[in-house]
């Protein structure tokens, strides 16, 4: 069963037109930043809701829908 509420390296990759090693970087960083928020991290993926209001998009959407 797979579940969408975590974004794998290659979908994060994807997301943002970058390379894999790239995207392992940033889902690194921002593990860490959840972990010190207390929150339980899985190395390799991240929280697509956090993913999403890192880069803004929840944002733009708001926008774009007003």
């Amino acid at each position: 069963m797979e579940s969408n509420a975590f974004m794998r390296v290659d979908d994060v990759a994807a997301e943002l037109g970058i390379s894999k090693s790239y995207a392992y970087k940033i889902v690194q960083r921002m593990n860490a930043e959840l972990r010190n928020m207390g929150y339980l991290t899985i190395a390799g993926r991240v929280n697509r809701k956090y993913f999403m209001e890192k880069v803004c998009y929840d944002a733009m959407k708001t926008k774009e829908g007003t």
